[in-house]
């Protein structure tokens, strides 16, 4: 079999196979990276044999920072650190340098003396893992859903200390193969190439964002494809200025054209994220193929403990040093000791070091691979696989996440705006009629006079830190479409729309009832023809309750809004199961405004009462049923 056609092989195998594992990890809801790694190291040589990096020859070197100088760059483009505040950005700073130096010195140790390692090979197996990973950490995050705060921290540390990792390596490297220990030598080459990847990167992510306003010729799929071109120009430009900054400039162009607010920055994302994730699944199936599985064999018990003391001792020392004094939890803080994952930062440039070591003569270069393997592969199964069960137990997840953003000023949405903060809800509101809008800001709600299809509008409203985002315009179909984009673009915990359950697309929730007539409850509001009331489901009688409240909600006479569980209070789903111990809020259509019909309350609990409805100029008054 001639060259070409083992390289197409390779390829087509590899791609397959690494679109297959993250297609699995998709259907499973696991880490994708855990069946990358599987795929890659069954399939290897040491496996089946069905992939062999090594047809590539020199042309690995040449793959593995072309992809990672995409990944990063990917990573910095979808960075946000402007709604954090100063205390997140602070602990984040901190884990990146502080944090960053405890694990590559007390990493060292531990590898010297548990793992037997040589001073020097020690200290290049803790540059390798000072990083975490990027590609391992947002999907893990997103998966689980877990506290803004949290994600935030994880992401930027990820994102941010890759570069700074990386380029450590390569100084530590250098310190080896030049029998250089001098400190001034390890300062000097992490500050040349910081400060050539940064200037290189910061500049030409400046100029490109002014080219891009002002080329309003070129179509998005060509601004893409610019992009791309000028990121890998400019990652070369820098490798041969000064070696191994490239992936400093690499994450430092996406952070600027982020800053920039480039436009079509969000279908550039999406482009770049399909570009990294293609990039992520060819990288780990072929380093991982490349890994012997004798070499993990050979490291011993001694290679698990020196991980496991990097997971369980040096991370929770790291993560309490660098966010003391911060108003972080105990809960968040152990959560953050515990997510640290290595990913293809690591895998990548570990590969490329064993190289480097066996040419130069220096042994300890297999072994070093191996150990920095064992290290992906012991916190990405672990933590990875573990990361849900954790946060649910620590109940950092992002289901608990409070306030709510409404889009729509309807009258049934600033009523509802209303009902949640005046019980102590963060409540946002936006929309496109002035008139509703300014009706809202009389009524002291935070609202916004713009479209809910506005991206950057919606980040500054505090859509990816609020726990609910609902739809209720006039239109059910423009729920939809609203309710759609911010799924697809913003992930938040609950995303709700007012529609009928017949239209509710997947993935989102319908609100209220299944079978809702917005414009009818909108005229019922807004002329004064409900009451708002409240009942609590008792464990004694909850069935006779529960039957007789879906039969006046089918009916169209009661209308759920609101449901209080110890959880917190949430907004009504369509079809929602009640539960005893339910608190729900409602409103009645009664059509003549002084009467109650006996008709409509009989078989309700004695102590539910009703309220007149809440309207701008006055103020909710009890009434006894």
């Amino acid at each position: 079999m001639d060259s070409s056609t083992q390289l197409t092989g390779l390829f087509v195998i590899t791609v397959v196979l690494g679109i297959g594992a993250q297609v699995a990890a998709q259907w499973l809801r696991l880490p994708s990276i855990v069946l990358l790694l599987l795929a890659g190291i069954l399939c290897g040589p040491s496996g089946l044999g069905l992939v062999h990096p090594d047809i590539l020859g020199d042309g690995l070197e040449v793959l593995v920072p072309l992809c990672v100088a995409l990944i990063l760059f990917e990573g910095g483009l979808s960075l946000d650190l402007s709604r954090a505040d100063q205390d997140i950005t602070g602990s984040l700073w901190k884990l990146v340098t502080v944090g960053g130096l405890i694990t590559l010195v007390a990493g060292a140790m531990v590898a010297h003396w548990i793992g037997d390692f040589p001073w020097r090979i020690a200290f290049l197996y803790a540059s390798l893992v000072v990083v975490t990973g990027p590609t391992v950490v947002g999907p893990l995050l997103r998966q689980v859903g877990v506290e803004h705060k949290l994600a935030v921290i994880l992401e930027g540390e990820g994102v941010l200390i890759d570069p700074i990792g990386a380029i450590l390596a390569v100084v530590v490297l250098n310190v080896v193969l030049e029998q250089d220990l001098g400190v001034a030598a390890i300062a000097t080459g992490m500050a040349q190439r910081l400060a050539t990847g940064a200037v290189i990167g910061g500049v030409g992510g400046w100029l490109l964002s002014r080219f891009l306003r002002w080329a309003w010729f070129l179509e998005d799929e060509l601004r893409n494809l610019v992009v791309l071109a000028v990121l890998w120009g400019l990652v070369w430009l820098s490798q041969q200025m000064v070696s191994e900054s490239g992936l400093m400039t690499a994450v430092v162009f996406g952070l600027m054209l982020r800053w920039c607010e480039v436009p079509g920055e969000r279908l550039l994302r999406r482009f770049k994220g399909q570009l990294s994730t293609l990039s992520i699944s060819v990288l780990f199936v072929l380093l991982a193929a490349d890994l012997s599985i004798a070499s993990l064999r050979e490291l011993g018990g001694a290679g698990i403990l020196t991980v496991l003391c990097l997971m369980l001792v040096i991370r929770p020392l790291v993560v309490a040093v660098c966010t003391w004094g911060s108003d972080l939890s105990w809960q968040q803080k152990a959560f953050l000791s515990w997510i640290a994952p290595r990913g293809i930062v690591a895998a990548s440039v570990a590969s490329l070091f064993a190289i480097t070591l066996t040419n130069a003569g220096i042994s300890g270069g297999d072994a070093i691979k191996a150990q920095v393997f064992l290290t992906i592969l012991m916190t990405v199964f672990a933590q990875g696989l573990t990361a849900r069960w954790v946060a649910t137990k620590l109940n950092v997840r992002a289901q608990g996440a409070s306030g709510v953003l409404i889009a729509g000023c309807t009258p049934l949405g600033r009523l509802l705006a209303r009902l949640l903060r005046d019980r102590g809800e963060e409540v946002v509101m936006i929309d496109t009629d002035a008139e509703a809008v300014e009706i809202a800001r009389k009524e002291h709600v935070p609202v916004y006079l713009s479209s809910a299809l506005d991206l950057n509008i919606l980040q500054e409203a505090g859509i990816t830190q609020l726990g609910t985002y609902l739809a209720v315009t006039k239109n059910t179909e423009v729920n939809a479409v609203l309710a759609q984009r911010v799924l697809e673009e913003f992930h938040p915990p609950r995303v709700l729309a007012a529609l009928s359950l017949e239209e509710c697309p997947l993935g989102m929730s319908a609100a209220f009832t299944s079978q809702l007539s917005i414009k009818a409850w909108n005229q019922y509001i807004a002329t004064e023809a409900v009451r708002i009331g409240e009942l609590v489901i008792e464990e004694e009688q909850s069935h006779l309750q529960r039957d007789h409240l879906d039969a006046l909600i089918r009916s169209g006479k009661v209308l759920p809004l609101l449901v209080e569980r110890p959880e917190g209070l949430r907004i009504v789903r369509a079809n929602e199961e009640w539960q005893p111990g339910d608190r729900l809020i409602y409103l009645l259509h009664n059509p003549k405004p002084h009467t109650l019909p006996q008709a409509l309350i009989s078989g309700w609990p004695v102590n539910t009462h009703v309220e007149s409805v809440l309207v701008p100029s006055e103020t909710p008054s009890p009434q006894g049923t």
